[in-house]
């Protein structure tokens, strides 16, 4: 697995082409998907090993990516410790009792992986047998400390964010407690993956770009820094994301990770100057542009890997997830082409 491009390229060493998956590549615009998932709950698809594993190997499957990513979601721990968290479809994660002072903290915990998340822990077991037959590594992931505490404290997906800045500003100390439990459920979540089998990791910042400079600087750095760093030790490449942070790149690539993921908005050559050239980097198709049809998508994927250049350390990904109305044979095109167009 240690040949892996994947494992490469997120370590900056050379590799025959440039490795590529996609966010949110386990399922959404699948049909084979849809079908396993049927009209249930996407936590108890999770909760069951042998469709968790199936659905993380679609793709595998279809699209001939370079690494899988292991299907759940950032809020599975939160349910897993009883914080009271659905995922409604259609709109995504939401609070039944949202978190608004002092009081709350007592409803988070550590996480005990093998009495909280044992289906979690036997999915990647499951996986890693599977995937190890292809040389396929497998990605694990948890959600960040501020995109937790952001649904937490708004009590669902929000566009402003605005209680949950209103508590960051306004009570500091409250603040840095309630991201320092969370830092330590994501790492606790993290670290049962890698010890069950990833090959490595990705911390999910996905709003983190709704922040200030000075304010991520302070008040949110020091506790994603403290689960990057905390991984340190596992041996494994860990990537840090977020959505619309072209304004964050540099802080966020101080956090401790090996690979700063990249939406669309910054090209990739920019983003290398920004994150520095110790670091990885990952990205940066524009979802939508798999909606435009192949030309639009071959000419805009060409565009990312002239941007990218030819210096080790590029996993090519979208700039954020894949959107359902995607067309797989479009994916299947991008991975085709990405991995001819840079064949070494």
């Amino acid at each position: 697995m240690s040949a892996s491009r994947f494992l490469r390229a997120c370590r900056r060493q050379p590799v025959d082409r440039t490795p590529v998956w996609f966010m949110r590549q386990a399922g959404r615009a699948l049909p084979e998907y849809r079908r396993i998932r049927g009209e249930g709950s996407i936590l108890e698809s999770i909760r069951n090993p042998d469709t968790a594993a199936e659905i993380t190997m679609q793709p595998v499957r279809r699209y001939g990516v370079d690494a899988a990513i292991l299907f759940s979601d950032i809020v599975v721990p939160l349910a897993a410790i009883g914080f009271g968290v659905d995922i409604t479809p259609g709109r995504g994660p939401v609070i039944e009792r949202p978190f608004r002072s002092e009081a709350d903290l007592a409803r988070l915990r550590p996480l005990d992986a093998e009495a909280d998340v044992p289906y979690v822990v036997e999915t990647v077991q499951k996986l890693v047998g599977e995937l190890g037959e292809l040389g396929v590594p497998l990605i694990g992931f948890a959600g960040a400390p501020f995109t937790l505490a952001s649904y937490l404290i708004e009590g669902g997906p929000t566009r402003d964010f605005v209680l949950t800045k209103a508590l960051m500003h306004s009570d500091p100390g409250l603040w840095d407690r309630l991201l320092d439990a969370l830092a330590t459920l994501s790492l606790g979540f993290l670290s049962a993956q890698v010890a069950a089998g990833a090959a490595a990791v990705q911390l999910f910042d996905s709003w983190a770009g709704a922040l200030a400079p000075a304010d991520y600087r302070d008040r949110v750095l020091p506790h994603s820094r403290r689960v990057l760093e905390g991984m340190a030790g596992a041996d494994v490449p860990r990537i840090h994301f977020g959505v619309g942070t072209a304004q964050l790149l540099e802080l966020m690539a101080s956090a401790g990770a090996d690979v700063v993921g990249v939406d669309w908005r910054v090209p990739l050559g920019e983003a290398r100057r920004r994150v520095g050239p110790e670091r990885a980097v990952q990205g940066n198709l524009d979802p939508a542009a798999c909606l435009a049809g192949w030309p639009v998508a071959e000419r805009l994927t060409r565009r990312v890997l002239e941007e990218a250049g030819t210096e080790p350390g590029h996993v090519f990904n979208l700039g954020h997830g894949v959107l359902p109305e995607t067309d797989p044979a479009v994916l299947e095109r991008v991975v085709e082409l990405v991995h001819t167009e840079t064949a070494r």
